[in-house]
């Protein structure tokens, strides 16, 4: 038996039956996607081999999910760019920007019905700007996250490229420079980028 704050084990079979370890019973996909939605952590095993599949798993309620009507959330431009983004240089930075991203929306979206929460009981009147503060604050937030995310790729232009560009920065490198000096500077990049999107996500 787990542990009682222990992510619940799911268990997926051959036969692709989910056997949820946590309440002896095979349950489905939508299943877990209200456990998600009750805040529950759980992992799901291959029955078989033992490998960690929680990550196609999800991928895959958010891809039943989608295909519901009048549930898309994902709209087609940022799938385009989400599927650019793989195998390039800032697939990297990518997940750790999306969840900061997310975290903060999730704060501003509790902050929202916490304030619609003490609304309730006013007059119509006062409870506009009380509507509107939160929506603004939403607004910054997703402005904030844009300048961010454009700030990380800018981040990756400098470093030198194939072409004329290219032997310009050889011309100006260091010529004794050792060769794990872009890659310091590529992490210290990333780290700083890391510690803005911590002080978004606070």
């Amino acid at each position: 038996m787990p542990a009682k704050n222990d992510p619940v084990a799911i268990k997926k079979y051959a036969n692709r039956r989910l056997y949820n370890t946590g309440t002896s019973t095979y349950v489905t996909l939508e299943d877990l996607a209200e456990m998600v939605k009750r805040g529950e952590e759980f992992t799901v095993q291959d029955a078989k081999s033992g490998d960690d599949i929680t990550h196609s798993v999800l991928t895959q309620i958010i891809f039943e999910l989608e295909n519901r009507d009048g549930q898309n959330m994902l709209p087609i431009p940022f799938l385009r760019q989400l599927i650019a983004f793989y195998g390039d240089q800032m697939q990297m930075v990518v997940p750790s920007f999306l969840e900061q991203s997310m975290v903060a929306f999730a704060k501003e979206q509790e902050r929202f019905r916490q304030q619609m929460k003490d609304a309730v009981g006013k007059s119509p009147i006062g409870m506009m700007p009380m509507a509107a503060a939160p929506l603004k604050a939403m607004e910054e937030q997703a402005r904030r996250n844009a300048e961010m995310f454009q700030n990380a790729m800018r981040m990756f232009t400098p470093f030198p490229m194939a072409g004329a560009g290219g032997e310009a920065a050889k011309g100006e490198a260091e010529p004794d420079a050792p060769k794990g000096d872009d890659l310091s500077e590529l992490k210290e990049q990333i780290a700083a980028m890391q510690r803005k999107l911590d002080q978004m996500g606070r």
